[in-house]
């Protein structure tokens, strides 16, 4: 993911990212599958595919513990 990327989906809404999330692990899954029955021909796309999941959902923890912060919660 590029830096803009990035930005564009912090200024998403956390549904949004949970929807690109899941969008992502069921494209792992087939990328996956590809991989065991050897229909795969670019392996780093599965590399690619993880750090785009883990990017977002840490862009989810984020958005919680900076919501938490504004509402005068802060929880540890």
């Amino acid at each position: 993911m590029k830096r803009d990327e990035i930005k564009k989906w912090r200024e998403s809404t956390t549904g949004e990212i949970n929807s690109k999330i899941s969008e992502l692990e069921n494209q792992l899954y087939k990328l996956k599958h590809q991989l065991h029955i050897g229909q795969l021909k670019n392996f780093s796309t599965i590399k690619k595919t993880r750090k785009e999941i883990s990017v977002l959902k840490t862009l989810v923890v984020e958005k919680k513990s900076t919501g938490a912060k504004k509402n005068g919660v802060e929880k540890n």
